[in-house]
């Protein structure tokens, strides 16, 4: 099972959005980053594998989220 990535980035003026990695469109697009990362999270988490991506005004990434158990076993 793939996991999914959802990012969370500038849209605009101060607006952010909520896009899957590898989607055309936006999921959803919020006035703040508070609720468009609230919205990454919920997708991430429905699905079983999921990580959040969030970026700050730049562009450059802030943070990540991941959810689920990893799916490959770790070598050793």
């Amino acid at each position: 099972m793939a996991r999914k990535v959802y990012h969370v980035t500038p849209a605009g003026n101060r607006d952010w959005k909520v896009k899957r990695e590898g989607a055309d469109r936006a999921d959803s697009i919020y006035g703040n980053k508070e609720n468009a990362v609230e919205r990454a999270k919920d997708l991430a988490t429905s699905g079983g594998l999921g990580q959040v991506v969030i970026h700050k005004q730049d562009g450059k990434i802030q943070t990540e989220h991941t959810y689920g158990k990893d799916p490959y076993p770790p070598k050793g």
